[in-house]
Order: structure tokens, then C-alpha cells, then sequence
């Protein structure tokens, strides 16, 4: 009886363990319905799927919590960071003076940064004055014995060098609907523009009085720098021009002395420049301002990519006796005027100079450009529209659209002082090769229509499209000036990049 109570008995084993073991053994069969299992059986079968569920619903979970969340983030953004409920917070808002001045600002800034992106930038254009208009092409018809005319509107703009201020006036004033393809959109409410243009015609005011005036006339009766102040005085009556100092302002100035009289008046504004030759450091600036391309004044080529019919390996036509960085063209006048193949010769501006040099342009491998008065001259973007390779020699110069077009490839850069060698010149271009000018001649006609004012899609839209990316700057710029309570005047505006600046070579 002890002995049988001595007996060790085995351990309790949890329940259903016992089962699993056994049906380790066993051959695994599918699962019965819950009715016809056991208790044990069914929480041993339903334990891993029961754990595994658990698993499936917390990942769901998770997921939709995720997906209300970011409907949620949506909904908040898109309810209250539109313009038009910015405008209603804002106006709900205390008015006391500072914090509506902070909280007008902040809002501001906030929608300055959902416009810009991906939205057209749009572009008011001001109803000036017909004296600073169609009245300057008046004024310069009149100087040339030409007739009054009631309509002044129908009046044509005289072609020269500086047209450019005509095309972009001309396309602002097409219907919308006619301005395909542009990256600016014209606006009729200033209170939607992001910049205003103003389409004073400064380039031809400088020249309405001719050299010559014509018979009779004892007195010009026009006066460019009265223009001038006149305009000046026009702008500062304007709320729009006052409200940001004229830095969302957009004012052409191709030739270099347009607008010389006021032109710390229109620093701040974009100005649209053919280079900074005449404009001091604070004046223009790569950061703020546009560099446009003359108006070419040669028949664009139409012929073949070819050197068949280019005989003249270098050539250049224009005034051979120019002030500051020009002086150059003198020098190379006495190098080359008496090589072999290279046409090198004095011209003015008319009509049969222009086909002289149309001919020329037409017929030559290179044509040489050096610097004018300032550093680009018209007969550069001439070379570009006859296919004849440019050949730049003038160490300042700026170019036009650079961001997209890659000058090494269209043209070659001589420094001044090595242009100066004797023989070097020449010696450089009889060496290059036939296959190497056809592929330059392939790259200019790619971008050839970049110079062409008067074509779809050329000159016109890709200075609406420079301008454009000023934007973000030019709102950096005002935010600044708001938010500055003191300021030296003595120190330089940050926007200043001005051209590389160079020495002028006045001889051998």
C-alpha cells in the first residue's frame, strides 16, 4: 500500500497537448467543421489562424487610420491655403496695426509661393501716353519731311537695329487667344499681374532727330531727355509702380544710351539690355535684368548647310572707327585689310550697305565681330541668321539666352590681345576644318530662330520666357525691402552681377 503511494505519478500536461503530439504521428487530415470537433481539437486547429487574423486586422487597421489621416491633411490644406479663403481668414482677422500688417504679409508670401509654380506668369501691359508710343514714331516720321497723320496708330515703326521694343509691344497687344505658345500671360487687371510693362520706345527716341535735319526745319521739335522725364513722372503717379518701387516693373533699354538721363530712376525695375556697356554696377545686373539680342538687318540664309558657295574664308563690313572697347576694329583693320581671302571693310547704316553685307555674310566661312562702342554690336546675331560662324573678339561681352544656348558651339572667342598677333587670326581659321564649320553650321541653324523677332515661337517668346524666371527673384527682392527697417546706402544692392570687365586696347 505505501509502496503503491510511493509511486511517482505522472505530471498533469496542459490540455490538448497531449493531442498535438500524438497527431504529429498521424497522417494530417483536412480540418472538420467546428460542430463535429471536439472542444480540444478545435482550440488546438484554430490557435495559429486565430493569432494570424489578429495580425491581418491590425494591419488594416493601421491602413485606414493612414488613409483618413492623409484625406484629412488634404482637406485641411485644400480648405484653408487657397487664395480665395486666404483673403477670407485675412479679412477676419484683428485689425490692429501690427498684426495686420504681419499677418498681410505672411499671407502674401504664402501666396506668392502657390501662384508661381506651374501657373503662368502673367504680365499687365500700361496704357501710356501716346506720346511715349505711337507719338515717338510720329515724331521720327515728321523729322523726316514725313506728313502728319490723324490716326497715329496706323503709323509704321522704322526698321533698325533696337526693333525689339516694336515686336514686344505688338505681341501684348494681340488677343490672348493669338499669343500661342508664350510663357507669359497678358492680363487685363493690374491687381492680377505679377509684372507691368512699360512700353516706352526709349531706343527710337534717341534717334527721332536725325543728323541731318530736314529742309525748313530750324528747331527739333522733339526732345528725348524731355521724354524721358516725363515718363519718369507718369511712372511715379502710378499706384502700381509706387507700391514696390518699380521692381516688378519690366522697361526695355537696348541701346545703350536709352533712358540715360533717368536710369537710376528705373534700376530697379527689369530691364531689357543688349549688354551693361554704358550701365554702372548698381545700375544692371545679370541677376535682375534680361540680355536681349539686336534686331538682325540682313536677309536671314535659306540655302543649304554648305561651304560650296563660301568662298571668303573671313568677313566683316561696318565702321571701322568706334569709341571705348571699339577702338579694336581699327587695330584689326591694319592686320587684315590685306590677307588673302578675307574681306574686311568700312560701311554705314543703309540700304546698300545692308545688301553689300547680306552678300557678304552670305558667301564667307567666318565673320569677324569684334566689340562696338560696347561690347555686342548688331552684326553678331547678322552672322547668326547667314549661318557664317562668329568670331568674337571682345573679351566683355555678354550673350543672350545663355541658360539654353552654349556659345562654344555656335561660335569661336579670340581674346583681344592674341586677335592682335599678327598671323594669328587668320592662321587659327585656315586651320579648321571643312566637316568642323558644317557642324557649326548645323548648330546655328538649330537655334537661329532664338535672333529672329518676327517668327513663331523666336526672339519674342524667349524673352517673355527670361523674364518669367526673374519672378522668383524679383519677389525675394520686394518681401526684402518690406521687411528692412534700416538699410545702408552705401553698401551695393545684393542683385549686382554685373559683365566681366576688361581694359580697352587702344594699340599694337
Amino acid at each position: 500500500m505505501l509502496a503503491q503511494c510511493a509511486e511517482p505519478t505522472p505530471k498533469a500536461m496542459p490540455l490538448g497537448l497531449s493531442e498535438l503530439r500524438s497527431t504529429k504521428t498521424k497522417k494530417t487530415t483536412k480540418p472538420s467543421s467546428p460542430s463535429s470537433t471536439s472542444p480540444h481539437a478545435h482550440q488546438t486547429l484554430t490557435l495559429p489562424q486565430f493569432l494570424s487574423m489578429a495580425r491581418k486586422s491590425s494591419l488594416l487597421k493601421q491602413s485606414l487610420a493612414t488613409i483618413v489621416v492623409v484625406l484629412l491633411i488634404y482637406a485641411f490644406l485644400n480648405t484653408f491655403l487657397t487664395p480665395t479663403t486666404t483673403a477670407k481668414l485675412e479679412t477676419a482677422l484683428p485689425s490692429f496695426s501690427s498684426a495686420s500688417s504681419i499677418s498681410s504679409d505672411v499671407f502674401a508670401s504664402r501666396e506668392n509661393q502657390l501662384n508661381f509654380p506651374g501657373k503662368p506668369v502673367k504680365v499687365y501691359l500700361y496704357d501710356l501716353p501716346k506720346r511715349f508710343t505711337y507719338g515717338v514714331i510720329e515724331h521720327h516720321s515728321l523729322a523726316r519731311g514725313g506728313r502728319p497723320d490723324e490716326d497715329v496708330s496706323k503709323l509704321k515703326y522704322p526698321g533698325h537695329q533696337h526693333m525689339g521694343e516694336w515686336y514686344l509691344f505688338k505681341d501684348l497687344l494681340k488677343p490672348e487667344a493669338e499669343r500661342f505658345g508664350s510663357p507669359v500671360q497678358k492680363v487685363l487687371d493690374p491687381e492680377e499681374a505679377d509684372f507691368f510693362y512699360v512700353p516706352f520706345f526709349s531706343s527710337l527716341s534717341l534717334i527721332v532727330n536725325p543728323a541731318r535735319p530736314a529742309s525748313g526745319s530750324d528747331k527739333p521739335l522733339y526732345s528725348d531727355e524731355e521724354n524721358q522725364v516725363a515718363l519718369i513722372e507718369w511712372l511715379e503717379e502710378q499706384v502700381y509702380w509706387k507700391r514696390n518701387n518699380g521692381r516688378d516693373h519690366v522697361i526695355m533699354a537696348s541701346d545703350p544710351n536709352a533712358l540715360y538721363k533717368v536710369i537710376d530712376k528705373v534700376k530697379n525695375s527689369v530691364l531689357l539690355v543688349c549688354d551693361f556697356g554704358r550701365l554702372k554696377e548698381d545700375q544692371g545686373s545679370l541677376v535682375k535684368d534680361v540680355i536681349v539680342p539686336y534686331s538682325h538687318r540682313i536677309n536671314t540664309y535659306s540655302g543649304d548647310i554648305s561651304v560650296e558657295d563660301r568662298n571668303t574664308l573671313l568677313f566683316f563690313m561696318g565702321n571701322r572707327f568706334r569709341k571705348e572697347g571699339g577702338k579694336i576694329r581699327d587695330l584689326l583693320f591694319q592686320l587684315l585689310e590685306n590677307e588673302e581671302d578675307v574681306i574686311i571693310k568700312h560701311g554705314t547704316q543703309s540700304r546698300e550697305s545692308r545688301r553689300a553685307a547680306s552678300h557678304g555674310m552670305h558667301t564667307s566661312k567666318f565673320c569677324l565681330n569684334p566689340a562696338g562702342d560696347t561690347p555686342s554690336a548688331c552684326r553678331l546675331f547678322d552672322s547668326i541668321v547667314s549661318l557664317c560662324v562668329p568670331v568674337i573678339v571682345s573679351d566683355s561681352i555678354e550673350l543672350p539666352f545663355e541658360d539654353v544656348i552654349d556659345y562654344r558651339k555656335i561660335a569661336i572667342f579670340v581674346e583681344s590681345n592674341a586677335a592682335l598677333k599678327p598671323e594669328f587670326l587668320v592662321s587659327m581659321l585656315r586651320g579648321i576644318t571643312t566637316e568642323r564649320i558644317l557642324e557649326y553650321q548645323k548648330e546655328l541653324n538649330e537655334v537661329k530662330r532664338y535672333f529672329q523677332y518676327g517668327v513663331p515661337n523666336g526672339t519674342v517668346n524667349e524673352i517673355w520666357r527670361q523674364v518669367a524666371q526673374k519672378l522668383p527673384f524679383i519677389k525675394l527682392s520686394i518681401n526684402r525691402d518690406r521687411r528692412l527697417v534700416k538699410r545702408d546706402l552705401n553698401v551695393r544692392d545684393c542683385s549686382c552681377l554685373c559683365s566681366n570687365q576688361t581694359g580697352i586696347i587702344t594699340s599694337l
